[in-house]
């Protein structure tokens, strides 16, 4: 649990949907690096939780959800691949976590958006 000082920040990850699929050894060389950035969050304090979004899904648009529509998401030039949830005393920080994010050398962007706390329902 973050302390006082500490905010929340969600990273989410974007990758370029035109891009060709990696081979299985570049894949798993790929997943041990993240494995280790995140590992390395962890042992600092900073991680607090990470998933991998499918590739499939709905979109959900107009008024009272009259357009509903099949993923992956042709529109886009990117897709949202995933995301992790860390602690950081400011934006400042979290964009420099985000900064080592290792999908950085692969083509992914990560957006660093801070998380508000809603109140108890």
């Amino acid at each position: 649990m973050p302390t006082a000082e500490k905010q929340r920040f969600l990273l989410l990850f974007r990758h370029p949907s035109d891009q060709p699929e990696p081979s299985p050894e570049e894949m798993q060389q790929i997943f041990g690096k993240w494995m280790g950035w995140m590992k390395e969050m962890k042992a600092k304090g900073q991680y607090i939780d990470a998933d991998r979004l499918a590739d499939t899904g709905k979109v959900v648009r107009s008024p009272r959800g009259s357009s509903v529509t099949d993923g992956p998401y042709a529109e886009s030039k990117e897709a949202v691949g995933g995301f992790v949830v860390i602690t950081a005393a400011g934006i400042a920080q979290a964009t420099d976590i985000a900064k080592a994010c290792p999908g950085l050398d692969y083509g992914t962007t990560v957006e660093v958006r801070p998380i508000e706390e809603m109140p108890p329902i």
